[in-house]
């Protein structure tokens, strides 16, 4: 079958789009208040979906379709995989939430579909077009999403500041990509990196083009100085929906950064990679420092995620060292790795805050988490094992993700690179202080809450399979390390 007829390989795609329309017809003729048929039918066929892809990503094939505007490959394949497995978990612990303040509707299950549904678009992109299609289709989801509360002042004006500044993001990504179009002539990411590397370019345009590119991915990353977003719309959405942010869209990112400078802006390197070093050094130097002076859990952790992108952008920044690509697969894969262990310790976070919250009652302030340790041991000591990751305490798997990130840095042999490792180091202990305050807040301080915790027991059992996987992980960290180099490596090999 040629590339131009071959809609087989968008099943999974068609499939989740399919999915979302059924389920919003479903949920219209529904007076279920708890929404259990659409809970049910959107875990299915999400299910289904990340059951596609995973299929296609053990098959190991490179296929394109589309005219070649579309690209399934075992990265793009993990990812989406990894993405779906994400968004089941976090619609599993949005639902009790949602649900006791009257924000249980069937559109959030329909635009969380669409959210993954644009993030897998966004991992088989082959061409600028359908990249950006992706990346509209999620961000407008995300936008609808921050607004559900549409009656609450904070979570309003989180919803704009996103929608603005996402717009404006959104615009820089495009104006490089027009900009890259003139330098090269062509809208397809292969034939842009032919281009490149054949000197048939305009080097000023180009530049230019890259510079908007980078500061593009950087907001939708969270870095700095393009972070302005993250704190306020993780404190004022919907913690559903801060974690629906927090979690999948995470990886669509690090896939439209894959597709865009490395398949595409390879001959670019030495630029774009020290644009990355500059945004990650900044990133852990404000996340950290920021982070120490929050009082508020979400917008802590938002610092925090600032913090651990710039990890990701230092290994990122790793893959081309005097213009040899022998360290690229290590340095990529390294990335990915920190990614999932990061999402799947974020998922487990967030997940918690719910889980502590109730009627009338929000757990987002540092101090709702004192005592929790006399009030109920294990969900202290899961949410320890969060924050342990988190800090980069082993043996979570959070350790091994830095770990990885810094000896794809150090075997480099480059004295810019062994000083980022360095930076990297040191950062991470100042960021153990707040997390680890939040172990003694839990364990050492008098409780102020008196309220029985745990009045979901499926959310509960999930939390301790999540805190388990995060531990699990990390003591075997070996098959998922070499799961993420396998994926990258045949990846780059095509």
């Amino acid at each position: 079958m040629t590339a131009a007829m071959n809609w087989s390989i968008l099943a999974p795609e068609i499939w989740l789009l399919l999915a979302a329309c059924a389920v919003l017809l479903v949920d219209l003729q529904s007076r279920d208040e708890q929404r259990r048929l659409t809970f049910w039918l959107t875990q299915g066929s999400v299910a289904v979906f990340a059951w596609l892809h995973l299929m296609r990503h053990n098959a190991g094939e490179t296929a394109y379709g589309m005219g070649g505007m579309v690209v399934t490959d075992p990265m793009g394949h993990l990812l989406a995989f990894f993405a779906a497995l994400s968004v089941m978990i976090t619609l599993a612990y949005a639902r009790p939430t949602l649900g006791s303040r009257e924000m249980l509707k069937g559109e959030f299950f329909m635009l969380a579909m669409f959210v993954l549904l644009g993030i897998s678009v966004m991992c088989s992109a082959n061409h600028f077009l359908v990249l950006y299609l992706g990346l509209e289709l999620m961000s407008l989801s995300l936008y609808a999403l921050a607004a559900l509360r549409r009656d609450h002042a904070v979570s309003t004006e989180a919803a704009m500041k996103y929608f603005v500044l996402g717009a404006l993001a959104s615009g820089f990504l495009l104006y490089g990509l027009s900009m890259m179009y003139g330098a090269t002539g062509s809208l397809e990411i292969p034939r842009v990196l032919e281009a490149i590397a054949a000197g048939r370019i305009n080097q000023e345009v180009l530049v230019f083009g890259v510079v908007f590119v980078v500061a593009g991915l950087a907001f939708k990353l969270g870095a700095v100085p393009f972070h302005m977003w993250v704190p306020d719309v993780y404190q004022g959405a919907p913690t559903a929906v801060t974690l629906l942010i927090g979690g999948a869209p995470k990886f669509a990112a690090f896939a439209i950064t894959i597709r865009l400078l490395v398949e595409g802006m390879l001959g670019l390197a030495l630029d774009w990679q020290q644009m990355f070093i500059v945004l990650a050094v900044a990133s852990l130097a404000v996340g950290n420092l920021a982070a120490i002076a929050q009082t508020n859990l979400k917008r802590m952790l938002a610092y925090s995620t600032i913090a651990q992108i710039g990890f990701v952008l230092l290994a990122m920044s790793a893959g081309v060292v005097s213009g040899n690509t022998v360290s690229a697969g290590n340095a990529y894969s390294s990335a990915m790795f920190y990614l999932v262990a990061y999402v799947l310790t974020t998922l487990g976070t967030f997940g918690m805050i719910m889980f502590l919250s109730r009627q009338g009652f929000e757990s987002e302030q540092i101090d709702d988490l004192a005592g929790l340790a006399r009030r109920s041991p294990w969900a202290a000591g899961v949410m320890t094992v969060f924050m342990f990751s988190l800090a980069g305490v082993p043996p979570m798997v959070g350790f091994f993700g830095k770990l990885s990130v810094i000896q794809a840095l150090v075997s480099t042999n480059v004295t810019l690179y062994i000083v980022l490792a360095v930076v990297a180091v040191v950062f991470s202990l100042i960021g153990a202080f707040y997390y680890l305050r939040i172990v003694k807040v839990m364990w050492f301080d008098a409780p102020t809450q008196t309220a029985p915790v745990g009045q979901t027991q499926g959310v509960g059992v999930l939390l301790a399979a999540n805190g388990a996987a995060v531990l699990l992980f990390g003591l075997f960290s070996g098959g998922l390390m070499a799961l993420c180099r396998d994926a990258i490596v045949r990846t780059l090999a095509t």
